[in-house]
């Protein structure tokens, strides 16, 4: 998951912990082995390789393709999973080096949702475009997690974790909440906004750790598909409370799409926020 995972656990059952901790890293490593762009020989590998020939998913995959495509149509067209193609010449170390302005355009004719053909049983990707589940895998496989934990241990409070995006399983025992810390997005790394959460999703998105810096502008790591470069006037950071970690992540990223207009956009979705510019 390319970042920190953690489970919180309310319990003095060692062997309740352990197991619980067995049954996330399966399903974590199940869903990374087979989603992430970063694998070779695996599905996502076999996608993005076709060259343009039919490859057969599964149903799991075929959902989230669908979910994919409910975020392209709810975002109008600015959440776009072919996108991804744009990090062959976006680098988002902290660095100043911008690409090139042909860079950029040479990859845009492989951007593009619509194009994409798929059904329940297979998917057809044209020559040179790619997909990339990397704006909605993490926050899939907290979801996931989390449904195994509340699975295996009914009666317990579990607090998945993974680099932010969380989902907290029911209340705790003493119907007190949990405090989580969202680091603040400002120069200051050592601060923190605490919120409090007694079950729901939970998660965060913003530049606080992958940006480019040059003349003293800061380029946001979220793209618009239709530029090819960073988002304009985006918030520096958005944090949303929803029933799920996978809606709270799409959310966040739909505002952070927005630019100037996120805080508008977040009055109207009806849920808990927090916006910081």
């Amino acid at each position: 998951m390319a970042s920190p995972c953690e489970l919180l656990i309310e319990t003095q059952d060692s062997m309740l912990a352990n197991h619980l901790t067995s049954v996330a890293y399966t399903e974590t490593q199940r869903i990374e082995q087979k989603f992430s762009r970063y694998q070779p020989n695996n599905l996502m590998a076999n996608i993005n390789h076709s060259q343009g020939k039919p490859v057969a998913i599964d149903d799991e995959a075929f959902r989230l393709l669908e979910f994919a495509n409910s975020c392209y149509q709810l975002s109008d067209g600015m959440f776009d999973i072919t996108s991804g193609v744009l990090r062959q010449a976006w680098k988002f170390d902290g660095s100043d080096n911008l690409p090139a302005s042909n860079t950029v355009k040479a990859l845009m004719p492989y951007i593009g949702w619509q194009k994409v053909q798929y059904d329940s049983s297979s998917i057809i990707l044209a020559e040179g475009m790619e997909l990339d589940f990397g704006g909605i895998g993490k926050e899939y496989a907290v979801d996931c997690v989390a449904k195994l934990c509340a699975e295996h241990a009914a009666t317990t409070s579990v607090v998945v974790n993974f680099g932010g995006d969380i989902q907290v399983t029911r209340a705790r025992h003493n119907q007190q909440p949990w405090h989580i810390g969202i680091e603040s997005p400002g120069d200051d790394k050592h601060s923190s906004n605490i919120l409090k959460i007694v079950s729901g999703g939970l998660a965060t998105s913003g530049d606080a750790r992958r940006y480019l810096l040059k003349a003293g502008k800061r380029y946001s790591h979220i793209l618009n598909p239709e530029t090819g470069y960073p988002i304009e006037n985006a918030p520096r950071s958005v944090t949303i409370a929803a029933p799920h970690c996978i809606q709270a992540g799409l959310l966040a990223t739909l505002a952070l799409l927005q630019g100037a207009n996120a805080e508008a956009f977040l009055e109207q979705q009806n849920v808990k926020y927090w916006c910081y510019r």
